[in-house]
């Protein structure tokens, strides 16, 4: 019988965290689909900047998200598809102790309008996975999912 892994060695694992917002699914692309532009509707995720002039929307392009002049997070844009209301990318500089970090952000349509999912795979231990779930799952996706549905909500409907 094989030997159960040791909990401090690296797993894959995964999160993901969806809404469904009552607009199309277009208008929810154009407000959120730009890889540049996730400061411009998330309310908590600090300023990035692009590095070295790099063009936003085009693989391979890397923003860096900056808090009081540091440099405290960096991802780099893998792939982008308008027609799929699709991008991917990945983070590769976190103070978290994960590795091959992809995340993927996409827009489909649904019947009461359009179901926005934000999802990962990483690779870390099993005692780093409550702490991702934290910082990734809720603090970054849940609340700017939140705030995106609340962008496209009246206050009639969210009653």
């Amino acid at each position: 019988m094989p030997k159960p892994p040791e909990p401090h060695m690296s797993r894959t694992h995964s999160l993901i965290r969806t809404i469904v917002v009552p607009i199309d699914p277009d208008s929810v692309w154009r407000t959120i689909g730009r890889f540049a532009g996730l400061t411009d509707w998330h309310p908590t995720v600090p300023p990035s900047v692009m590095e070295e002039g790099d063009d936003p929307e085009t693989p391979g392009a890397v923003r860096a998200f900056v808090l009081d002049g540091v440099v405290v997070a960096r991802e780099r844009l893998l792939a982008r598809d308008d027609s799929a209301r699709a991008f991917r990318y990945t983070v590769f500089d976190t103070p978290l102790p994960i590795t091959d970090y992809v995340a993927t952000l996409t827009v489909v349509a649904h019947d009461e309008g359009a179901e926005v999912s934000w999802s990962a795979i990483y690779n870390g231990a099993a005692e780093t996975v409550p702490e991702v779930e934290r910082l990734f799952g809720d603090v970054v996706y849940a609340t700017g999912l939140a705030a995106l549905r609340a962008r496209f909500t009246t206050p009639t409907e969210a009653a």
